[in-house]
């Protein structure tokens, strides 16, 4: 009886800050799992192993890295130079697909990784494993125009996406935001680009949402209000400015608040948070493992405008509350406007986020949801078929592909027989 084949997808995460490009990358990994489907993930998130991995899916972790400037990186927790670190993490990639063989090559965001650590791989893919697919998933909206097409013009990338790529994976919805205008995309880049519609996240249960409820300590009608800002390195004014507003606060309110920091905000911001919000008897989390029960239990959340944070909230069905940094990029501003002007969320500009302007929206919100919540229970989230759809496609291809080397190499087998039965009557 014929065994069918492995296929192997390795799949790219530079992480070298917060926890979005983990989040997005286990949440596709999750859903392109199927019989037979290996999975394996690079990455660079130092909190990795804090996640539950399913079977058939593992990952290599690789020495993390630190956004200082632009373009400046240094090692995360390892004392030595940074173009060091970088080698390790280059050959780590390099020997990690070399040894692993994927038929699927899925690069986050980074079409060149970080400080072009993924370039050698994606040339070595190109030049011995030309089945290979290739692709660059791309988050809805990476900056303003002009940032972006600075970059990737001094970069290369256009020449690397007209090369090194079979497709590009656009985790968004055209009508809402078009990179192909946006970022100048010419035609012979375009015709490789799939727009797959936003990454759904997967819904817990009824039961687990009220057991979560219930955990938090929710009495018959009080809200539940949960402020988060992903991996937290810069969210602290946030969790200020609402901290801010329950302390102004001279009455008793029928909301329970939960505050989750993020593994990454600075120390001494994590213990004022932590020093105020006891005080005020608000429950207070340094990381929420399963973060999806939390946030599907919560009446409302105030959070900051990352793509993946957006993507829970609106699969969940959610109230969202909006405040999105706007440096070093604008993706969360611009982001944060649009789903806005679809009335999917409401948002609160960044250095307008003070405790009067955040009572306002949160009170607003929690007595009128009607207009934001009807538009999310009608918004489709098309992202993870889409996907399924191109493996599909892909694992055909791959069979496809096998059968033509089978046959070839059968064919090669005949013909070698051929010759070597006339050599032998020749030699008689």
């Amino acid at each position: 009886m014929s065994r069918t084949p492995t296929y192997n997808i390795l799949m790219y995460s530079h992480d070298t800050y917060g926890l979005g490009h983990i989040r997005r990358t286990m949440a596709i990994a999750s859903q392109l799992m199927e019989p037979h489907v290996n999975i394996l993930i690079l990455t660079g998130s130092p909190i990795a192993g804090r996640f539950s991995f399913p079977e058939q899916i593992d990952f290599v972790r690789i020495p993390g890295m630190i956004k200082k400037t632009n373009e400046e990186y240094l090692p995360l927790s390892i004392k030595i130079n940074a173009q060091h670190a970088l080698n390790i993490r280059k050959n780590i990639i390099t020997a990690t697909a070399k040894t692993f063989q994927p038929h699927l090559f899925i690069v986050d965001k980074e079409p060149l990784g970080l400080k072009k650590e993924v370039l050698p791989t994606l040339q070595w893919l190109r030049r011995c494993q030309p089945n290979t697919q290739t692709i660059l998933g791309l988050r809805d909206i990476m900056d303003d125009r002009h940032s972006v097409r600075q970059d990737w013009n001094k970069k290369g990338i256009y020449d690397i996406l007209d090369t090194l790529y079979s497709e590009i994976w656009v985790y968004g919805n055209r009508e809402f935001y078009d990179p192909i205008e946006e970022y100048a995309i010419p035609a012979c880049i375009s015709r490789k680009m799939v727009f797959t519609g936003y990454i759904p996240r997967k819904m817990p249960s009824e039961s687990q949402i009220q057991r979560t409820r219930k955990d938090q300590g929710l009495q018959n009608g009080e809200k539940l209000i949960v402020v988060t800002t992903g991996g937290g390195g810069d969210g602290y004014c946030v969790m200020d400015a609402y901290l801010s507003m329950l302390e102004r606060e001279n009455r008793p309110l029928p909301i329970k608040n939960v505050l989750i920091t993020g593994p990454f905000m600075p120390k001494q911001d994590r213990k004022k948070v932590f020093k105020r919000a006891r005080k005020l008897g608000v429950r207070t989390y340094h990381f929420y493992r399963n973060m999806e029960k939390l946030l599907a239990a919560a009446d409302l959340v105030v959070s900051m405008g990352g793509y993946n944070t957006i993507c829970e909230l609106l699969s969940l069905g959610t109230l969202p509350l909006i405040v999105p940094r706007d440096t070093p990029r604008k993706e969360q501003l611009i982001r944060a406007k649009i789903f806005h002007r679809n009335q999917l969320v409401d948002y609160i500009p960044w250095h307008q986020c003070g405790a009067e302007r955040l009572r306002e929206k949160v009170f607003a919100l929690l007595e009128s949801p009607g207009a934001i919540a009807g538009a999310i229970s009608r918004f489709q989230m098309t992202g993870i078929s889409s996907m399924q759809g191109r493996l599909k496609a892909f694992r055909g291809l791959e069979s496809i592909n096998t059968c033509n080397q089978t046959i070839q190499a059968e064919n090669g087998k005949r013909l070698k027989d051929k010759r070597l039965a006339f050599d032998i009557r020749k030699a008689i």
